[in-house]
């Protein structure tokens, strides 16, 4: 089955957006991380915090993950350049399990 015409660009568009918006989110919440910093907000409170911000940055990381997989994983597969979608999963695999 044929993708219909501008498909991938309207999906192009609405990731972007989405990644954006959760981005702009995430922004506030570090300026909010770092005023409970300046104010000398309870430790465990600040902790919260920036334990939310790792996670709306992990919910970024999925949403290009996805979007890559989808994209331009899929377009190397079929052009013939499986070992170099294969490098880069691995690449960023092996990125994420660092911690």
């Amino acid at each position: 089955m044929n993708t219909p015409r501008g498909y991938h660009e309207a999906m192009k568009t609405v990731s972007k957006k989405r990644a954006l918006h959760r981005l702009k989110i995430i922004e506030g919440q570090l300026r909010g991380l770092q005023k409970m910093v300046e104010e000398d907000v309870y430790c465990i409170n600040v902790i919260h915090q920036s334990l939310a911000v790792k996670e709306a940055l992990s919910g970024v990381e999925d949403l290009l993950l996805e979007r890559h997989l989808a994209t331009h994983v899929a377009d190397q597969m079929k052009s013939g350049k499986e070992s170099k979608a294969v490098k880069e999963i691995l690449a960023i695999y092996k990125l994420s399990k660092r911690k």
